[in-house]
């Protein structure tokens, strides 16, 4: 029931800047890319697309700030070597799951702030969305 409702509201989701707490997967996924700057992130038709890979070990971006729009669509593009899972540390917490290969992660960040996005298995911060 969760997943269901999550998937339904990818769009419409809440995020504030907050710690580890529960999962709710909100995720949507699908094979294709994005457009990327020579940063990795754009912005077009109102949403900001940000292109993630692992690979090794290791993921990119590490670390950087992406601008986004209060309640404009958020496309995370993640190209993989193996399945694994993104953290959006948000209120409510977010688990988004990710397999081999590319998938099209989408959400929506409803107020405005700064929201970290990391891989707790890598213990790296992917990207932090300051949302304005």
């Amino acid at each position: 029931m969760r997943r269901s409702v999550a998937s339904a509201a990818a769009v419409s989701c809440l995020f504030l800047a907050a710690g580890c707490g529960g999962s709710d997967p909100g995720s949507t996924s699908s094979t294709g890319s994005g457009a990327a700057s020579s940063s990795g992130s754009s912005t077009t038709s109102g949403a900001t697309t940000i292109d993630v890979t692992f690979s090794g070990g290791s993921v990119t971006p590490n670390g950087e700030r992406v601008e986004a729009a209060v309640g404009k669509p958020i496309v995370l593009v993640v190209t993989a070597d193996r399945p694994g899972e993104i953290h959006v540390h948000s209120s409510p917490e977010q688990e988004l799951r990710y397999h081999a290969g590319t998938t099209r992660l989408r959400l929506s960040i409803d107020q405005p702030g700064v929201v970290d996005v990391e891989s707790h298995s890598l213990e790296k911060t992917i990207v932090q969305l300051e949302v304005r």
